[in-house]
């Protein structure tokens, strides 16, 4: 008689909530499922993955709740986000069908709040951190029925507490099993993405430029760095990383990058979400340098996050070869536009090093997608209309580049977490609740804390900056678009009120007769869009909140 393999299932939480009218883009692979199940299938154990991205409604939840059936028991992760409210909405399902199945969460969310988690009755505990290794004893401990207690990196709940275990160090990619390839199947995704609609779904990042603007295309999400060294006050990977930055040897990248090429029949580009792909420039050019040695750049195009103080000190000809290789984004943390602001955050960035940097990727055809955050505790409002005046700057300076302004959010784990505390937020208090906040470069999840004449500001800057950007009507350059252009060269967007009004009334009437613009989603920040679109998300979050909660 053989055996059955014990079952493991793991489930991923949706990226975005499909109830309200958005699709997420299918090119967000659940790498970190991936990746933790290597070790129990090296142990022997039978692995499953239920991506609820893949699923419309509760659709995944049920597939789920399917997998669950004769498993030993199940694990999810999760970033804030709708993440955290449907990885909570699917395991209280598990829970309610399975009350005695063993429960393990780890990732962002619950790493910083392990107390959320824990008080829900759901879990066994809390994997911090870099989990793969601990994932490893947890599915051992739980399959011979040993205590977790000696098992480093976990929170677990004591006596009606929450006891943090020994503290369990970062450890190198020689430490690390590559992901599990072969759980996914990739057929899913590949269809979802090659859809003609596909440049609207949700995180969709543009086209790569060898494709036409807004075609379909096949794209895959990979890492290959840990953690990183950055202080930034506002992110709470300092207190889960520890700081430390460990990166896979170019080789191993580029040999696993091969692999899936040929395994899933070819992609027409990679999306890198290491925290901070830049950080060693020997790493970077030998990545790019093996890129174009095996051929791969006429085939792949790929974009990663860099800093802007990597980019200013790389050697011009290590940006050169960047290029070369087919980075076609750069995704940079600008941050702030004020020396005084940054030295707070704790980059080293100064002046106008954001513009410097943005303006040499566009030089080489390399698109600086710029992220600037204005309503950081305690920021005056000088403070952030410098930020918004360096966002236009660096706009008209980089014609390429994307740079754009999202309000500040609070995040737990943080340095500015307390200071934001200290002032007076009030953060959520339940999974569901945290869950339901939004994205926050869509809508302020610290309401009243953007100054009316900054937040008019900023909704100006988007404005003119869409409708210079030719997204606003399919790429047209006519009179709209050179207003704009001529608006934001000069600095007069911020009174440019009548003139954005006049526009909605002009565009509401075109799209009425004649067919709507098939924009691309991509890079249209709705940030300057007044009252009822947000207003909206609102709503339709509230009343999902207080289901989830049973009001």
């Amino acid at each position: 008689m053989i055996q059955r393999k014990k079952k493991i299932v793991l489930y991923q939480p949706k990226q975005v909530d499909d109830s309200l009218g958005a699709e997420s883009c299918k090119d967000m692979l659940p790498l970190e499922m991936l990746t933790i199940a290597a070790y129990p299938i090296a142990d022997g154990y039978d692995v499953q993955i239920v991506d609820g991205s893949l699923y419309t409604g509760t659709a995944g939840h049920d597939a789920l709740l399917e997998a669950c059936d004769g498993a030993m028991m199940v694990a999810t992760t999760g970033i804030l986000g709708y993440m955290v409210t449907d990885g909570y909405l699917a395991m209280r399902k598990v829970k309610g069908r399975y009350p005695s199945l063993p429960a393990v969460i780890g990732g962002w969310f619950a790493s910083v709040r392990p107390d959320l988690q824990l008080e829900t009755g759901m879990y066994e505990c809390v994997v911090h951190g870099q989990g793969e290794i601990a994932f490893r004893e947890v599915v051992q401990a739980i399959d011979h029925g040993t205590p977790l207690d000696d098992i480093a990196g976990l929170s677990i709940m004591r006596d009606g507490q929450v006891i943090r275990t020994e503290h369990r160090g970062v450890v190198g990619w020689d430490k690390v099993l590559r992901p599990a390839w072969d759980l996914i199947d990739i057929e899913p995704y590949k269809r979802h993405q090659l859809r003609k609609d596909s440049a609207r779904d949700v995180l969709r990042m543009p086209t790569p430029p060898n494709l036409g603007y807004g075609e379909p295309y096949f794209g895959i999400t990979y890492f290959g760095s840990y953690g990183c060294p950055e202080p930034c006050t506002f992110c709470c990977s300092p207190i889960v990383t520890d700081r430390r930055w460990k990166p896979a040897p170019a080789d191993r990248m580029l040999d696993d990058i091969e692999d899936l090429y040929e395994r899933w029949g070819g992609f027409d580009a990679i999306r890198f979400h290491d925290a901070n792909f830049g950080v060693m420039e020997k790493r970077a050019r030998a990545f790019a340098e093996g890129f174009i040695d095996r051929g791969l750049h006429r085939k792949v195009s790929w974009n990663a996050f860099m800093e802007t103080h990597s980019i200013l000190n790389y050697k011009s000809d290590t940006l050169d070869l960047l290029a070369e290789s087919g980075m076609y984004i750069a995704e940079i943390g600008a941050e702030a536009g004020t020396d005084e602001m940054m030295k707070k955050i704790g980059k080293p960035i100064k002046g106008d090093d954001n513009i410097e940097a943005s303006v040499e990727m566009d030089r080489r055809g390399i698109q600086a997608s710029v992220t600037y955050i204005i309503g950081y505790p305690g920021e005056s409002e000088e403070s952030m209309l410098a930020t918004i005046d360096q966002c236009r700057r660096l706009h008209m300076a980089a014609p390429h580049a994307r740079p754009t302004v999202w309000p500040y959010r609070p995040i737990p784990g943080t340095v500015m977490w307390d200071q934001a505390i200290e002032l007076g937020y009030e953060g959520p208090k339940t999974l569901p609740e945290w869950g339901s906040i939004g994205e926050y470069h869509l809508e302020e999840t610290w309401p009243g804390n953007i100054p009316p004449r900054v937040a008019e500001a900023r909704m100006m800057y988007q404005h003119f900056a869409t409708l210079n950007w030719g997204l606003a009507r399919g790429r047209r350059r006519g009179f709209w678009e050179k207003r704009a252009e001529k608006r934001l060269g000069d600095g007069s967007f911020v009174d440019g009120r009548l003139e954005t009004r006049a526009f909605g009334i002009y565009n509401k009437l075109r799209r009425t007769l004649f067919k709507p613009d098939d924009l691309p989603r991509s890079w249209v920040d709705p940030g300057h869009k007044t009252g009822t679109a947000g207003n909206e998300r609102s709503k339709s979050r509230k009343a999902m909140t207080d289901t989830a909660l049973g009001n």
